[in-house]
């Protein structure tokens, strides 16, 4: 329990430029609360208190903002920045070394029994009000940007962004768009810009194939008038 302690609170000093004391981490980390709980809760899960485990959970969920269901299994160096509506469901699987932002879900699509939300495998980052729906894999390295629906498997070491989330980068392809902000891409952005050049290349071979009309010779019937 004590190096589970300490390696949180590493990850959290190596994450969040904000965090100037292990004090602070204590008394003022939601996230770091959240899975301090989520602990105790799935361990009781796990032993068959599964009353007991959720309400745990749900005392943690009122102190933090972060709903974690105590039978989703959460590897080592997880964090939670911020936390705010966070949502993280049963059959959730969490690799190791994964950041989440605020208003992250990890959602269901079925009522069926069994497997029904996501993995996210080590190292994966999930930005700020993304969801990620469904018995789907995300696949180690990956990052999701911020707002994005992802409800399809992603491949390792990639990036997506937007509704419904599409694979931007993928590694061996790098993705350079010059209408990112702060190195993520923009697929709307490109497709306009893409449309822009198209444009303006028809209006181009337009002004071309009118001045080449205007500057041929005419017929001898055109210049009489006859």
């Amino acid at each position: 329990m004590f190096r589970s302690i300490r390696n949180d609170i590493k990850v959290i000093f190596e994450r969040d430029p904000a965090a100037r004391s292990v004090l602070e981490i204590f008394l003022c980390y939601p996230g770091f609360h959240a899975v301090r709980f989520h602990h105790l809760a799935h361990w009781l899960w796990t032993h068959d208190f599964k009353v007991l485990g959720r309400f745990v959970s749900h005392i943690s969920r009122t102190c933090t903002g972060i709903e974690i269901h105590p039978g989703a299994t959460i590897g080592d160096g997880f964090f939670i920045d911020h936390g705010m509506g966070v949502v993280i469901g049963e059959t959730s699987e969490i690799g190791d070394n994964v950041t989440l932002y605020h208003g992250v879900t990890l959602g269901g699509t079925s009522w069926n029994k069994g497997k029904r939300h996501p993995t996210l495998e080590d190292n994966v980052i999930v930005g700020a009000g993304a969801a990620i729906l469904g018995a789907i894999r995300i696949g180690h390295d990956s990052k999701i940007g911020s707002g994005s629906v992802v409800n399809k498997e992603v491949p390792p070491n990639s990036t997506v962004v937007g509704i419904p989330g599409r694979v931007v980068y993928r590694e061996g392809n790098v993705y350079n768009d010059p209408t990112g902000v702060a190195g993520t891409p923009d697929p709307e952005g490109k497709a306009m810009k893409c449309l822009t050049e198209q444009i303006f290349a028809l209006e181009k071979r337009v002004e071309e194939l009118s001045n080449r009309f205007e500057e041929a010779p005419r017929p001898a019937s055109a210049r009489t008038g006859t």
